[in-house]
């Protein structure tokens, strides 16, 4: 069964984005079939797919209005491994009609009913707000994994975060669940970085992700090369823990087969 996880996190800066891309290319590495769906108008995610966002000739702008199918939209990148439904500027106007729209809160879930049979994970990178697109996903996922620094405001930016969701999960969409929180850009050596990650541990238990993502240049580098870091640098730190992360989820899922390489 296909399973959509909703990446969010209002805050910006924290790698949403880049856990998206690398997730994304990690599931695809253990053969599992995968979409990501930029939701994002800074299109940035679909930029580090190697996807040129000034050039698509349909977006998810266009799926969420009804111009065109989801499956009109969605492309890929030669060797990615994974299929996008891309975004770009339109998004914004996108954001805006969608609140005159009936049902414009189901939008991305009922776009992406046709076409979730075809993968085994759909990831949603969500924009850097609690906004109607964020809503979207919110009603179209069945978790939300929200990466976050060890940082000094992090825990009051995560209240509101999860009371959003409790709130979808009550209103509209009651199979919607946390499905992990992943400590992003962490250093061991920052005293304040263990201390938030204790307490992020302390409160919400075994929902937060062993994995570690460190700071890492070449996840840094990957975008800019259009590559997940995967492909970009394999044998980084940040390439292992992204692995390491598609590895606990299909854990907790998917009954933990891995299925590398040509197996």
């Amino acid at each position: 069964m296909t399973r959509i996880i909703a990446i969010a996190n209002q805050k910006g800066g924290v790698g949403k984005t880049t856990t998206t891309i690398n997730l994304a290319a990690s599931l695809a590495a253990t053969r599992r079939r995968v979409l990501l769906v930029d939701l994002d108008a800074q299109g940035n995610a679909t930029m580090g797919c190697g996807v040129d966002k000034y050039r698509l000739k349909w977006s998810v702008r266009d799926v969420l209005l009804e111009a065109v199918t989801a499956r009109d939209a969605i492309t890929t990148s030669e060797g990615l491994g994974f299929n996008v439904l891309p975004a770009n500027a339109d998004m914004t106007e996108a954001e805006i009609k969608l609140r005159d729209m009936p049902a414009g809160d189901f939008a991305l879930k009922l776009a992406l009913e046709s076409v979730a049979i075809d993968y085994d994970y759909i990831l949603i990178d969500c924009p850097p707000a609690l906004s109607k697109l964020t809503v979207n996903a919110f009603v179209a996922a069945d978790g939300v994994l929200i990466p976050m620094q060890c940082e000094y405001y992090a825990l009051e930016g995560l209240t509101a975060l999860v009371d959003t969701i409790k709130k979808i999960q009550r209103v509209i969409n009651p199979r919607l669940e946390i499905d992990g929180l992943l400590r992003t850009m962490f250093d061991p050596r920052n005293n304040l970085s263990n201390e938030v990650s204790a307490q992020l541990t302390e409160h919400f238990g075994d929902k937060v992700y062993r994995t570690l993502v460190p700071r890492n240049v070449r996840l840094a580098e990957a975008p800019s090369h259009g590559v997940p870091v995967m492909t970009y640098d394999a044998a980084s730190a940040g390439a292992k823990a992204y692995l390491a992360l598609a590895g606990e989820l299909l854990r907790r899922h998917d009954g933990g087969q891995l299925r590398l390489g040509n197996e």
